[in-house]
């Protein structure tokens, strides 16, 4: 059985079929088989839902760690050569591939979309300025170097889908290479079920850096600039909070 999936965005089902393809590849977590895509469609395997247990929490815990250890060719890479321009949601994000995740995170994840939240007039000058100051001392709060990890990119519990066979799938990826610490912050972002067992899980087969939990952050401040571009001025306090937290962390 299959699920069909329509887009209003040109081409963004072709980047998501990429970024599926890339994931699945790994042979790791469990990502729908996709059927068939073109420019506004897109045919994925259907996954008949089930329960998050406690059980497909820790799998999907040592699962996500195996795919970020799968690894990308560098931070921002794109799963395939059309994804370079992709979305997230319905906005517009570019993959640039860059040998050091501190200047790919403040360069393309973080000023982009704090320009367009600021041009949409959903920050506030002040609130700008916090973000641009948080923007420039990425590279003293990121932490030691890692290898670019291979993301889902988009992962909220929205897009973690529990299925009826007991595991949790991936859904809906803003794929690339990048900071394995960013997924598991955006995992975090709204909640998820068991994320206490999903992380206790993916820390037993590969350890975080010293300090990680004080990065998240870090981490948050791209979907928070991207919720901020998408739903306005609602998410700007949340935004600018987390920009302050990442510069109390020099």
């Amino acid at each position: 059985m299959a699920k069909t999936v329509r887009s209003e965005t040109l081409g963004c089902t072709t980047v998501e079929a990429a970024g599926l393809t890339w994931l699945a590849e790994t042979d790791t977590v469990a990502v729908p088989a996709v059927r068939a895509h073109d420019g506004m469609w897109l045919v994925i395997e259907y996954v008949p839902p089930g329960e998050p247990t406690v059980a497909a929490a820790e799998r999907f815990g040592r699962e996500l760690a195996a795919l970020h250890a799968a690894g990308a060719p560098a931070h921002g890479s794109p799963p395939a050569p059309m994804a370079a321009r992709a979305w997230i949601g319905a906005a517009p994000m570019v993959n640039v591939a860059c040998s050091d995740w501190p200047a790919f995170y403040a360069e393309h994840r973080v000023r982009p979309y704090l320009a367009l939240a600021t041009a949409a007039g959903a920050l506030d000058r002040g609130a700008a300025s916090v973000l641009a100051r948080a923007a420039e001392v990425v590279p003293e709060v990121a932490g030691p170097p890692e290898p670019p990890a291979r993301l889902h990119g988009d992962l909220w519990s929205g897009n973690v889908h529990a299925g009826r066979d007991g595991r949790l799938w991936l859904l809906d990826p803003a794929a690339h290479g990048g900071h394995r610490e960013t997924d598991l912050a955006m995992l975090a972002l709204f909640g998820a079920p068991h994320l206490d067992r999903i992380l206790t899980a993916y820390q037993e087969v590969a350890p975080l850096a010293d300090g990680w939990r004080r990065r998240v952050p870090l981490h948050q401040l791209f979907p928070l600039l991207v919720h901020t571009v998408l739903f306005g001025s609602a998410y700007a306090a949340r935004t600018v909070a987390a920009a302050r937290a990442v510069l109390a962390m020099r």
